[in-house]
């Protein structure tokens, strides 16, 4: 493996620790022997650009320095490229950090996990999803939580993370479930009134919200969480229980285990990694092995 590597940097995440953050996890690597080249980009499209080139240049590993926004871009550059995905994570949700064990917000620990992990070889495959040409490797969320986020997208104020706590109590008060057909592998199909439906290749969302608690990033499945037509009390009582994983314990609450899946719904909008793909129906495959991170 070349010495040279990239940091691939979100200056907006975490309002603005993704800039500050780059600076103690470049010293910790170049502390540890590595060349670190470190590239932005002025829009999205323009970073998966230079994320892109990096890779096909033959850097020795893609740093990503920001949220799980900035991991999911980070993804579409090195997945079937060999190249080794790295982590600093400074965002907002970090699931997928939290998933891989990476420290979050300690960009000077996690620099030195990584350089320590090249040098020594500890890297491994992983599997991912994938929804037409876009991969994921968390949770795909549909229903409820995905309303939440087109509100809080729709809102100019307030800042951070309130913006979707006050979108949250707005869904709350047009609370209905929504008719869903699920088909699993291409043939077993249900049709329920459902919640919310959650496609887990990580096991959270949200910054540690673990919808679908059971999942494996390396056993080529997915874990699909519905949450039934539980009603706004049962859902209120339901939803404190996401951060331990016990929501699945509810008799509303159903796990399915598969490969591919397909979801159909009216007027509702795809989120993975927390970025938008766009209406359903949509269909997930998971790849086994897809893509080789760094890590603990």
């Amino acid at each position: 493996m070349t010495s040279e590597i990239t940091l691939f940097v979100n200056p907006t995440a975490g309002r603005g620790r993704g800039a500050r953050a780059a600076r103690p996890a470049a010293s910790a690597l170049r502390d540890a022997g590595f060349s670190v080249r470190t590239i932005l980009g002025e829009n999205a499209e323009d970073a998966a650009a230079r994320a892109r080139a990096a890779v096909a240049d033959g850097t020795g590993a893609l740093i990503a320095v920001g949220g799980d926004g900035m991991a999911n871009l980070a993804l579409q550059a090195v997945v079937g490229t060999g190249t080794p995905l790295g982590l600093v994570a400074t965002g907002t949700g970090n699931d997928f950090a939290r998933a891989l064990g990476m420290p979050l917000r300690e960009p000077a620990a996690a620099g030195r996990m990584i350089a320590d992990a090249l040098k020594c070889g500890r890297v491994r495959d992983i599997d991912l999803g994938r929804v037409g040409d876009r991969w994921f490797a968390t949770v795909l969320a549909s229903g409820f939580d995905s309303r939440v986020n087109d509100r809080g997208n729709r809102m100019r104020l307030p800042a951070g993370r309130f913006r979707y706590d006050l979108a949250m109590v707005a869904e709350l008060a047009a609370f209905r479930p929504f008719p869903y057909r699920i088909t699993l592998d291409g043939g077993d199909v249900h049709e329920v009134e459902a919640t919310l439906v959650a496609v887990g290749n990580g096991s959270s969302y949200g910054g540690g919200m673990r919808i679908c608690p059971g999942a494996d990033l390396t056993d080529g499945l997915f874990d699909i969480t519905v949450v039934g037509d539980c009603g706004r009390a049962t859902l209120l009582r339901v939803f404190p229980a996401v951060y331990r994983g016990t929501h699945v314990e509810h008799p509303e609450v159903t796990v399915f285990r598969a490969a591919r899946v397909e979801l159909a719904a009216a007027e509702i909008t795809g989120y993975a990694d927390g970025e938008p793909l766009g209406p359903l129906p949509l269909s997930a495959h998971c790849v086994r092995g897809a893509v080789r991170v760094v890590g603990p």
